[in-house]
């Protein structure tokens, strides 16, 4: 399982305010999304800035449980 640090770099910041958050998604975030969107039942967003799936990871974790 990745580490959430690798997949959601700048937590401590509201995702408005990265430098970076309109970047695409990260490879490490594409595949914890893929993940998280398989066990959700859920279909993965393509197409996300780095601060979109950011949001989306977090919705999932909540959602799954493994946000606890």
């Amino acid at each position: 399982m990745a580490d959430t640090d690798d997949v959601t770099p700048q937590a401590d910041k509201p995702t408005d305010q990265w430098v970076t958050g309109d970047e695409p998604m990260t490879g490490p975030q594409k595949s914890y999304l893929n993940t998280l969107s398989q066990e959700a039942g859920e279909d993965t967003k393509d197409g996300l800035s780095k601060a979109q799936a950011s949001e989306e990871i977090d919705r999932l974790q909540n959602e799954t449980g493994r946000g606890a």
